[in-house]
């Protein structure tokens, strides 16, 4: 399955509000959920795609770098986070895994080669990265093991056009997290609105097109039915 344009991030939902909150994602066809070893809610999810059907889901996890990699063993560390996140989320691959956030305290080349290995394995189906900038991804470029994907924040207020092209040339997908800006976008800036009005569209649907036309996907977070 292909990386779709737009999925659900999960980021500060747990327990029962996560579940629900995914499973009527999905009802509204939802097909990306996006989620990390460090937002704890693994198991929450498990439980709202667990009568869905896998091979229409894409699921999005991360690897938190410093907490769950030994400087000495990353390739049995990556290893073992990836079945830790498996098991939680009870399936038996991702469709991607990312590295959580860059540190330069660990073996780049070793860590991304460890999660390679995963996708010769049939663990995970890409590998990438989050919150990287472009000297980050030189590194990779210069190792000549560039990710599949970047996800970093994005939105008209922090657009990061010089990023997006370095993605767009090296064919890195760009995955725009918090694409509302935590939503000030829409309590401070009427514009979004009027323009909205022009295609009868809301403030939300003309940021988010605004994005999808640059070929960013978005994971725009939702905590209430009428936010999906």
């Amino acid at each position: 399955m292909e990386l779709p344009y737009i999925g659900l991030g999960t980021w500060d939902l747990r327990g029962n509000e996560c579940t629900k909150i995914v499973q009527l994602a999905l009802e509204l066809g939802y097909r990306h959920i996006d989620t990390a070893h460090i937002y704890q809610n693994h198991q929450a999810i498990k439980k709202a795609i667990k009568d869905f059907d896998r091979r229409k889901l894409y699921i999005t996890s991360k690897i938190a770098v410093d907490e769950q990699v030994k400087v000495a063993k990353p390739e049995e560390s990556v290893q073992k986070a990836c079945e830790h996140a498996l098991k939680e989320l009870g399936t038996d691959y991702l469709d991607l895994y990312l590295i959580h956030w860059p540190d330069r305290n660990f073996p780049l080349e070793k860590i991304f080669l460890s999660m390679e290995k995963l996708v010769e394995q049939g663990k995970i189906g890409k590998a990438g990265v989050s919150n990287y900038n472009i000297h980050h991804l030189e590194d990779f470029r210069k190792a000549n093991c560039l990710p599949f994907a970047n996800q970093v924040e994005f939105h008209p207020y922090l657009n990061q056009k010089e990023l997006l092209d370095y993605c767009h040339v090296h064919h890195i997908k760009l995955i725009a997290f918090r694409p509302l800006g935590k939503g000030k976008l829409l309590h401070e800036e009427p514009l979004f609105d009027l323009i909205g009005e022009k295609y009868n569209k809301t403030g939300v649907q003309v940021i988010l097109r605004w994005l999808i036309q640059k070929e960013i996907s978005v994971i725009p977070k939702a905590s209430l039915k009428k936010h999906l």
